[in-house]
């Protein structure tokens, strides 16, 4: 009735509704399968799980690598006031000798360390030496990239950062992201600030300097500061590293962050 009031035509009705039908459809259906591309080309859910490293822990990661080491600095938020901030991290041990760095949903950066640890055990068992962390680092992108394909899967929401020693290539920093991309960097972040904190980095990076271990330390806890905008105490983040004048990968105590924040507040004045 309301159509005939306005004196459309049958074939003029259908041709009104179909914009609005198309539009409907673009925006509530192709997001709802992660295996379905858009019109543009996009994987909706791919990409929302790209947010929910950014969103979900509302927290910014970097990492740097020097001359002779490699550092990861990280937020570190007690959710609860009640929880032993101990059991709270996001560093963890792959190998006696490769890092991570973890940035995302928690339960899932579990998830995707215990698959990593697997995967590094598997390989010594079979070659009797250590995984490569390049190789590593493939073997966990492969993992996320097939989790992109399947309908009944969802991809890991969360960030890698693998950091070591390599034996050939020295110091050495991966990023591998939700969607099964790795590459190697000189500096990289992640999170809710990723985009400032690259910004940053990349200052630090075209300055072309040979970073001794404590330089390297202070140039990523000063990067992530000046991102925040806040000056941290010790508790507040958590300070991953690997270097060439001692073997494993080794998490900074609260007394030796408290002596880099001292050095960069010493510098600032």
């Amino acid at each position: 009735k309301f159509w005939l009031k306005r004196g459309l035509s049958r074939s003029a009705r259908r041709r009104s509704s179909l914009p609005q039908a198309g539009t409907m459809a673009r925006a509530s259906g192709y997001d709802r399968h992660i295996t379905i591309f858009s019109p543009e080309g996009r994987l909706h859910q791919v990409e929302y799980a790209f947010q929910a490293v950014k969103k979900n822990q509302n927290m910014t990661s970097v990492a740097l690598r020097g001359n002779d080491s490699v550092v990861c600095v990280t937020q570190k938020k007690v959710p609860d006031k009640l929880m032993d901030k101990d059991h709270v991290t996001h560093l963890y041990n792959i190998t006696p000798n490769i890092g991570a760095l973890m940035t995302g949903m928690h339960p899932d950066a579990r998830a995707l360390v215990y698959r990593a640890r697997e995967k590094a055990s598997k390989f010594k068992d079979k070659n009797g030496y250590e995984i490569p962390v390049h190789y590593l680092a493939l073997k966990l992108a492969n993992i996320g990239q097939v989790y992109t394909q399947h309908a009944y899967m969802r991809p890991y929401g969360v960030n890698v950062m693998l950091v070591s020693i390599d034996d050939e290539k020295g110091p050495s920093l991966y990023q591998i992201d939700p969607a099964g991309n790795y590459f190697g960097y000189k500096a990289a972040a992640a999170g809710t600030k990723d985009q400032e904190a690259q910004n940053a980095l990349e200052k630090v990076v075209k300055k072309k300097i040979d970073f001794t271990e404590d330089e390297t330390i202070q140039q990523a806890i000063g990067c992530l500061q000046a991102v925040m905008g806040m000056d941290f105490k010790a508790t507040d983040i958590e300070v991953g590293l690997v270097s060439k004048s001692r073997r494993g990968f080794q998490r900074l105590t609260e007394e030796q962050i408290d002596g880099h924040l001292n050095a960069i507040a010493e510098k600032d004045s």
